[in-house]
């Protein structure tokens, strides 16, 4: 209830109640109120083989059970709120295509929803979506004659977005070819074969069976480990190699910080080697 209104994602929610419960049950009966910070630490630590990321979660989602617990008069602190979080690798360059294997990829779609696991594809690569935000999607979301769809991205916050004129063209087409959903109040712009919201693992199903063709094919890529959020980070990419202001690429995300953004500012091989390419050594020096 407590995560329902102050307006969590459906997402976030599953996964949150799910750490929650493993939190109780590792307390072995305690009251939560009665918990203490060493309860959660014993959590997080049976957790080691975790990556950091996973402990961030695990302790972001007893934080919230406290917090929901505090609204509620059941407990008077937050025992996790007093735990750090782990700390995490920073710098690390995202992995991403390039543009010309983003295109080379969308070849490698097929089945019988090919053009819905297109337009797909394009959302996330070509204007950035999350998985969840193309999970949410709605028919009234995409404005045709504004060229504009809108998103609903982390934190209930809606974004706005330009959509390229091609892209346009090809949701229009795949709205007409878009499945009966089995209820008629189902307004999802993504259907799935048994008429309902495609979900986010049918979506991450499509890239994974795409991107596995896509690495047969390109022996080169076959450590690279794609998936649809890799699509999100190559869209950020190219964005700045094409000299885009980096706050607009932010809004373009739905980043609530600039600092994240600035993960996609990233130097290439290619990059460097035009960087170096411009030193020239005298040569009487080596002569």
């Amino acid at each position: 209830m407590w995560m329902q209104l102050a307006g969590y994602t459906g997402t976030t929610q599953k996964e949150y109640m799910r750490e929650a419960t493993d939190y109780l049950k590792s307390l072995n009966g305690l009251s939560p109120a009665e918990a203490s910070k060493l309860n959660v630490i014993e959590l997080l630590f049976s957790k080691r083989n975790a990556s950091d990321l996973a402990k961030n979660r695990t302790l972001s989602a007893v934080r919230t059970f406290y917090k929901a617990l505090i609204d509620f008069e059941m407990s008077s602190r937050n025992p996790a709120a007093e735990v750090k979080k782990a700390k995490t690798e920073k710098n690390k360059k995202p992995v991403y295509l390039e543009e010309n294997e983003l295109i080379d990829s969308l070849q490698y779609i097929n089945g019988r929803y090919r053009n819905r696991n297109i337009a797909i594809f394009l959302l996330m690569g070509y204007c950035g979506l999350r998985v969840g935000e193309v999970h949410r999607l709605n028919l009234n979301n995409f404005k045709k004659e504004k060229g504009t769809i809108e998103v609903l991205g982390k934190g209930r916050k809606w974004n706005e977005i330009p959509v390229p004129e091609l892209l346009v063209k090809y949701l229009s087409e795949v709205e007409q070819e878009r499945i009966n959903p089995h209820s008629k109040k189902e307004d999802a712009f993504f259907i799935s074969q048994k008429g309902m919201r495609l979900s986010i693992r049918q979506i991450q199903k499509v890239a994974s069976v795409t991107f596995k063709a896509f690495k047969e094919s390109n022996p080169n890529l076959s450590d690279m480990k794609l998936s649809c959020h890799k699509l999100r980070h190559s869209f950020a990419t190219m964005m700045l190699k094409n000299g885009v202001d980096i706050r607009v690429v932010k809004e373009l995300l739905g980043h609530a910080s600039i600092e994240t953004t600035m993960i996609y500012t990233h130097v290439n091989d290619e990059q460097k080697k035009q960087a170096m390419s411009t030193v020239k050594i005298p040569v009487s020096i080596v002569s």
